[in-house]
């Protein structure tokens, strides 16, 4: 188990690692620098720096871990990338269905392919299904996640590259939003952040605010108007 310094989860399961740049919010991808670290550090799942890789001795895990808990699952890879197997996709899912004590939080950019697996997958109650969307260009990936049969759905709305007026929020059980860190990383507006967590309210939808960001992101914090947004979806995950 890898405990997480990621303000919404506790910790993260990686079977896969790696990825590709696919939209505007890759573009100073965190995971990829960590994975370069990782391979020069020597450790073994990073021998392929980030270039997609699965890892069948990962699959497992969450089942010996029995402390229920929030898991990130590819924290460092996206599960429905291209170079992905179909049949080690719906592996993954078996663990989180076997694994039911605990709460899945799967995150992913290419919707298209989340929607077309969607019918083969077994969606249970702990596996939550957010969607990456950084800038109005890529709102489409709401719709598929909307249309998809997961119990749980979130958006996660970093890095906020620009302002998300009018977002169709129907079927939406969580937002969370987060400014870009680490070097060259892009600003994050107060104004962008005030009316998506306006929306959220406004449709009675949980609000995260994750943080400002920038090239120190524990100066910058995560104060939001004088106080944290922590809300977390409040429907059952017991399967």
């Amino acid at each position: 188990m890898a405990s997480s310094k990621i303000e919404w989860t506790e910790s993260t399961w990686n079977p896969v690692t790696g990825c590709t740049k696919i939209s505007a919010g890759c573009k100073n991808c965190y995971a990829e620098r960590m994975a370069l670290r990782l391979r020069a550090m020597g450790q073994r799942n990073y021998v392929n720096g980030f270039r997609p890789t699965v890892h069948e001795h990962m699959l497992g895990l969450p089942l010996e871990w029995k402390k229920p808990q929030r898991i990130f699952v590819n924290s460092m890879s996206d599960l429905f990338h291209e170079s992905v197997p179909t049949s080690f996709i719906m592996r993954i899912f078996e663990v989180m269905q076997c694994a039911s004590w605990h709460r899945f939080q799967v995150l992913t950019k290419r919707s298209d392919r989340l929607f077309e697996l969607d019918c083969r997958i077994d969606w249970t109650p702990n596996v939550w299904m957010g969607v990456t969307v950084e800038d109005q260009t890529h709102a489409f990936r709401i719709d598929h996640l909307r249309n998809t049969h997961a119990h749980v759905k979130f958006l996660s709305l970093e890095p906020l590259l620009g302002p998300l007026p009018n977002l169709d929020l129907r079927g939406i059980d969580w937002v969370i939003v987060g400014g870009e860190s680490g070097p060259r990383s892009r600003a994050l507006r107060e104004e962008w952040v005030l009316d998506i967590r306006d929306q959220a309210l406004a449709a009675n939808i949980p609000f995260f605010f994750k943080q400002w960001g920038g090239i120190n992101k524990k100066r910058t914090g995560r104060v939001l108007q004088h106080r944290t947004w922590d809300q977390l979806p409040v429907m059952s995950v017991h399967a």
